[in-house]
């Protein structure tokens, strides 16, 4: 039943449950009809304060230095980030399941069976807020530094305790106050890249004195762009969209996240590849330490912009912590949505002190970092399918129950098409995978076939998807469509929740 409250409610305006800067009482349960205040720009504009953000000025750097002339990192970056059509997508079901991504994943894996794949999540946004924190602290050891002080591992404990107490403020307030926070953040993170985008503009040399690079390491730097962009946020879109009614129009879901993210990443990413043009040391992990020592840029600003850029990596992680927190939930730990980010908070706290004090762990998270491909891109192939086989429906009251009484149990709580199909399409992904100068490892040939004799191309987004989509197709089809009459069944007899 439409209220009042669900006319008229705004951002301005919003229920107690979530309420900007008010403990947010919810966490994967089913968002009640009359608590849906969002519209489809408050999405896009949240996302937007995610997207001008230093981590993917970075990342630009970065992809230079796979030995990408400035125009094919333009055309990586482009391409790479038409990516974020799937979180669009991804956002999507949080308006018609009322709950969050691994609270819908549920229908597709079982109860159970999702557990695995939450867990995969978990220690994936783990690692993304470990990695935060690094920049984070990089970047008031750089401050420090400049200001005169020479900072020992005391200094990098305490600086990790303060950075990790401030990133939990706003994940343990909740879902409106991160919407809000971040349109805020918007406007100032546009400008100060703005002025940066300035200062660049004179020195930046787009004649590289790169050679190029051939089309295996070309598909090898898309793959990390796409990871590291569009599909690497999907497993967190429907956390930010629930709180949208049902009816609002997917088109406008869609095109506000895709607007939103893809065009200011790719020109924060451009603008990372053209700085690195006159600053080599930006694609490395002494990326602040070479921004600080250039003389290119003026120190004035090069100071603004670390601050500002840590103060931006707060509010990402915040994002993380967010979708972590719900993420444990749906692993099955019974505690509150606050009471879990606390607990994420407490277990980044330790490995970020081992991070920052270990001279090798960057390079094993930049493993970790690079091969969440392995699990998320077949995961995104089978939710994505399941949910078409579904006609694009759940039913909110099954997917909130985990034991015998949801239509969604299967056996023993397994649905094991998916989880047969989730390995299938890992091991094609890790078969797809390149070894580029960015994995510190080698993998068993067994392992790499495909790369092996394709001289190193990565073909491990496309294999993932495809091959994890796929066999969930033949393997559920009838299934899932014989569910899926049960689902029209169920929601046509009972009134919404």
């Amino acid at each position: 039943m439409t209220t009042a409250l669900d006319r008229n409610a705004s951002t301005e305006h919003l229920p107690e449950s979530d309420e900007a800067f008010h403990i947010e009482t919810h966490g994967i349960d089913y968002i009640p009809l009359s608590e849906r205040w969002a519209k489809p720009r408050d999405v896009g504009w949240m996302w937007a304060g995610a997207s001008v953000q230093v981590e993917y000025f970075i990342y630009g750097a970065i992809l230079m230095t796979f030995g990408f002339t400035f125009w094919q990192a333009v055309s990586v970056i482009i391409i790479g980030n038409l990516s974020f059509f799937f979180l669009g997508l991804m956002s999507l079901q949080g308006p018609q399941a009322g709950t969050t991504v691994f609270g819908t994943n549920r229908a597709a894996y079982g109860p159970n069976g999702s557990r695995l794949i939450a867990f995969f999540n978990w220690l994936t946004q783990l690692g993304f807020e470990v990695e935060g924190i690094i920049l984070i602290v990089g970047a008031a050891l750089v401050l420090t530094v400049k200001a005169g002080f020479t900072p020992g591992d005391p200094a990098k404990v305490i600086f990790v305790i303060v950075a990790v107490a401030i990133q939990a403020v706003l994940p343990f307030l909740g879902h409106a106050t991160i919407v809000r926070v971040l349109r805020w953040l918007t406007i100032p993170f546009v400008a100060i890249f703005a002025i940066m985008l300035g200062f660049t503009i004179p020195h930046v040399h787009t004649a590289s004195s790169h050679a190029g690079v051939g089309w295996p390491l070309y598909l090898a730097g898309l793959a990390f762009t796409i990871t590291l962009s569009g599909l690497g946020w999907t497993e967190c879109g429907s956390d930010y969209s629930r709180y949208l009614r049902p009816e609002a129009k997917k088109s406008s879901i869609i095109g506000w996240v895709f607007v939103c993210t893809a065009i200011p990443e790719i020109l924060v990413m451009v603008l990372g590849a053209a700085v690195f043009t006159f600053v080599k040391g930006l694609g490395t992990g002494a990326a602040f330490t070479a921004l600080a020592t250039q003389t290119a840029i003026p120190a004035w600003f090069v100071v603004l912009f670390l601050i500002f850029a840590a103060f931006q990596i707060f509010a990402i992680n915040g994002l993380d912590l967010y979708s972590s927190g719900v993420t444990l939930q749906a692993m099955g730990v019974h505690v509150k949505r606050y009471v879990a980010v606390v607990i994420d908070c407490v277990i980044v706290l330790g490995f970020s002190i081992f991070a920052v004090l270990s001279t090798s762990f960057s390079t094993y998270l930049g493993d970790f970092v690079f091969m969440v491909i392995i699990w998320i891109a077949p995961w995104f192939g089978i939710y994505m399918t399941d949910w078409v086989l579904r006609r694009f429906k759940y039913v909110p009251a099954h997917l909130q129950r985990t034991g015998r009484d949801s239509l969604y149990y299967r056996n023993g709580g397994i649905f094991w098409p998916a989880i047969i199909a989730q390995l299938a399409g890992m091991f094609a992904a890790a078969s797809g995978l390149s070894v580029t100068p960015h994995i510190y490892f080698t993998m068993p040939t067994w392992l790499n076939e495909v790369t092996a004799h394709t001289t190193y191309a990565d073909f491990s987004v496309y294999l993932g998807i495809g091959v994890g989509a796929l066999v969930y197709l033949v393997l559920a089809f009838a299934s899932v469509r014989k569910q899926a009459d049960e689902q029209d069944r169920l929601l046509a007899e009972a009134p919404p929740l």
